[in-house]
C-alpha cells in the first residue's frame, strides 16, 4: 500500500486529492455489499483503517450498515452536505454522481471475492 508521503517513481511525494474516507465511501457507493477487506483493498488501505473510516462515516449519518444474513450492506445517505467548508452548499450524492460518471467511463473493478463451496 502506497502511503500519501511515499515517494513515487520521479522521486516525488506522491499524494491524491481523494482522501480515504471518500476512497471509502466512493467503494461503499459502487459495492454496498462489499466487506470491509474488499473495501480496505479498494482504497488502498489497511482493514484497520476501513473500519475506522467507517465507523466515522456511520456515526457522522453518512453511511447506514444493515446486516443482511451473516453479511453487512451499506447504504449510503446522499442528501447530506459534504464536510468541507468551501463545498458547504454541495452534497454527498453531487460527489458520488460525478465519480460514478467517471467510473462508467472508465475500469473500475472491486477486487474478486474468493468463491466458497458449501
Amino acid at each position: 500500500m502506497e502511503s500519501a508521503g511515499a515517494v513515487g517513481a520521479f522521486g516525488l511525494r506522491s499524494w491524491t486529492f481523494i482522501t480515504n474516507h471518500l476512497q471509502v465511501l466512493l467503494t461503499v457507493a459502487r459495492h454496498p455489499e462489499a466487506t470491509v477487506a474488499e473495501v480496505a483493498r479498494a482504497a488502498r488501505i489497511t482493514e484497520r483503517s476501513a473500519y475506522r473510516m467507517l465507523a466515522d462515516l456511520q456515526q457522522a449519518g453518512y453511511v447506514r450498515r444493515r446486516k443482511v444474513g451473516r453479511h453487512n450492506s451499506y447504504e449510503i445517505n446522499a442528501n447530506l452536505p459534504l464536510r468541507d467548508p468551501t463545498l458547504e452548499d454541495e452534497l454527498v450524492g453531487d460527489l458520488i454522481a460525478l465519480a460514478r460518471k467517471k467510473a462508467d467511463t472508465s475500469v473500475m473493478e472491486m477486487p474478486s471475492r474468493q468463491a466458497t463451496v458449501d
